[in-house]
């Protein structure tokens, strides 16, 4: 009687182990994210170091691209799950186009941290004197991509536009004259600026056609979506949590600080002053007739999706 009880006991301790296993196994998601260091780009990085995402089932392996033209193929293509601060121009021109994206959260609206800036020494003062000159973006179909075509439209100025990768590449262009206005997403050039190194002429935010535009993505495959919506649901609920804490907890700008490698003090002003919370919010999604009238205009679409499709192409809020 003994030793058939032991076995039980063997038994019952053994499926106990075995359900602990279940229970802590995590599900992997790869997730490629543009222009390391930016506040909003910071969200996955930060939230995995922090255990938001672990809390969630989830360990995150995360790949940074030079921008959201990167970041889109590598979603395309299968090599990632999951790929943030895409462009909405870019992503909706790519499903139009039949490729297997899928939008599943907004990571930014408004665009009040794309800056476009030129050395101190410049003559620039503003887009209006860009005329014959050479404007920085990030790479093909990114949000910088669309805003560099806005200004161009916008002030009326033919300049001509070059994808310079991303912000220190774009950076170590300028100050050697390779192009004359260059692109940054806060923090970066901020600190230059302060410095007294470079101006700051413009911002993304200053058109009338991005104040009110979702202008970046959280996307995945559409073979991804079918496979593992649980862990795509879990990672948007991490995000999301991941966020609130950077807007209401003093740790979290530490822990910025230290990873995009600023002082704590510009950390704060990029939070408190140049970037709403309401601007990265991933259940957000404004603007969509306007962006893709613009998408239209600028060539990226040759007509506005329809209900059916847009309903398909962007799944927001995500659960």
């Amino acid at each position: 009687m003994t030793h058939r009880l032991t076995l039980k006991g063997m038994a019952a301790v053994a499926a106990w182990i075995l359900s602990q296993s279940f229970a802590y196994a995590e599900d992997q998601l790869k997730v490629a994210v543009g222009q390391r260091g930016a506040w909003e780009t910071s969200i996955t990085e930060l939230g995995q170091k922090a255990g938001f995402y672990k809390k969630h089932g989830l360990n995150l392996d995360v790949l940074y691209t030079q921008g959201g033209g990167e970041t889109q193929q590598a979603v395309i293509s299968g090599s990632t799950d999951l790929g943030t601060a895409v462009g909405t121009f870019g992503a909706l021109a790519a499903y139009a186009k039949g490729a297997p994206i899928r939008g599943i959260g907004a990571t930014q609206s408004g665009a009040n941290d794309l800056l476009w800036y030129v050395r101190a020494d410049s003559p620039i003062k503003s887009m209006k004197d860009t005329a014959g000159k050479t404007v920085a973006y990030s790479t093909n179909g990114s949000s910088t991509h669309q805003a560099v075509l806005a200004f161009r439209k916008h002030y009326n100025v033919d300049f001509q536009a070059v994808a310079t990768g991303s912000p220190a590449a774009t950076f170590t262009q300028l100050m050697s004259g390779q192009v004359d206005v260059g692109w940054a997403v806060v923090p970066f050039a901020v600190q230059a600026a302060d410095e007294g190194k470079v101006r700051i002429i413009a911002k993304a935010g200053d058109l009338p056609t991005f104040q009110n535009q979702t202008a970046r993505l959280i996307v995945t495959n559409a073979d991804a979506l079918r496979n593992r919506r649980d862990a795509l649901a879990r990672y948007v609920q991490g995000y999301r949590e991941t966020l609130n804490w950077m807007y209401t907890d003093p740790a979290a700008l530490k822990a910025y600080a230290e990873f995009a490698q600023v002082p704590e003090s510009v950390a704060k002003r990029v939070r408190d002053d140049l970037i709403p919370r309401n601007d990265l919010d991933p259940d957000r999604l404004v603007g969509l007739d306007a962006v893709m009238a613009d998408a239209v205009t600028f060539k990226y679409l040759t007509a506005p999706l329809s209900k059916e499709q847009l309903s398909e192409a962007l799944i927001i809020p995500f659960k």
